[in-house]
């Protein structure tokens, strides 16, 4: 055979038909010339994609950052019902926005108590998008028939999102304050002391009425500094001073955009509870809470709690 068309001496194929001796593997048994240059590129490729690391041996990794194992290993159902995770889930993630809107509440509170306002909208801007979401997440829920849930119904025993500390939290700090609610959490002691002193404390409103008084509105004194732990009656002062605020929101207008921000929070508030009222009602009818209250009755009941009547009042007022 012709040189031209076999093998090379350097034991490549040459010719047209065939590729140069430098492509191909050498006296010693390796790799050599853009053969070897091909090899160490597919090895890099294998070492990232699109600029992210295959490799993440001895780093942290977003589930470590995030304890994923801990939070997806969370969930036991307790029945052989399908359906059970989905209401599982449903709840766990509520509590864990209740958990970030507590976090913003006491923050946006410390700052009115310091007349840092500007941070505290922001905070209380971000409650009300949670609590919009909470909205929506209903609708996932009621996709559970009252025949699916009936199924998983008598493994919840007596628990009841009634029990839920984070949630009485929630209530005492936007200012609806019950001491008896503190009773359910009594056979733990540190979450009985954490409802206890939640209750105790100030509410962001009680923190905004402070506020109108050190800006040099009269309000009167019982209004003020006042057992904390007690449900807020109406104020006819604190309804004057939000109808000067509203009236020259120009020269007031840290004060007014408070109020607004506060009036977008109890309307989340109150869209969230209609939504849970409508779902329970939708999956259970009129049958009795699984934590014992009247079910349906005693939710629509919550409907009628006025957060921060002074503010819807203003609104007739004007």
């Amino acid at each position: 055979m012709k040189a031209e068309g076999g093998v090379s001496g350097q034991g490549g194929v040459n010719g047209q038909g065939g590729v140069k001796a430098e492509s191909g593997v050498n006296e010693e048994g390796g790799v050599n010339g853009q053969e070897g240059v091909r090899l160490e590129d597919a090895a890099k490729a294998q070492e990232s994609f699109e600029g992210a690391r295959l490799d993440s041996a001895g780093s942290m990794t977003y589930g470590d950052y995030l304890h994923l194992d801990q939070i997806l290993g969370a969930q036991h159902p307790r029945s052989p019902d399908h359906n059970e995770m989905l209401f599982i889930i449903q709840h766990q993630t509520s509590e864990l926005w209740i958990k970030l809107m507590l976090q913003e509440l006491r923050a946006a509170r410390d700052r009115v108590a310091r007349d840092d306002l500007q941070p505290a909208f922001k905070m209380l801007a971000r409650v009300s998008r949670i609590m919009e979401q909470l909205v929506h997440a209903w609708d996932v829920l009621s996709t559970l028939t009252p025949t699916e849930y009936s199924a998983l119904r008598p493994y919840l025993g007596s628990s009841s999102g009634f029990q839920s500390f984070q949630y009485r939290e929630l209530e005492f700090i936007l200012g609806n304050k019950k001491a008896v609610m503190v009773k359910p959490h009594a056979h733990r002691s540190d979450l009985h002391e954490r409802v206890r002193r939640a209750l105790q404390a100030p509410s962001l409103y009680d923190e905004a009425i402070r506020l109108l008084v050190r800006k040099g509105f009269a309000i009167d004194a019982a209004d003020v500094e006042r057992d904390w732990s007690q449900p807020r009656e109406f104020s006819e002062s604190l309804s004057q001073a939000w109808l000067q605020v509203y009236r020259k929101p120009e020269a007031h207008w840290d004060l007014y955009q408070l109020a607004e921000e506060f009036v977008d929070l109890e309307d989340a508030f109150r869209q969230w509870r209609f939504r849970h009222v409508t779902t329970v009602e939708r999956i259970i009818g009129f049958k009795t809470g699984t934590g014992g209250t009247a079910g349906v009755a005693y939710l629509r009941k919550m409907l009628d709690v006025v957060l921060f009547p002074e503010l819807w009042k203003v609104r007739t007022d004007l």
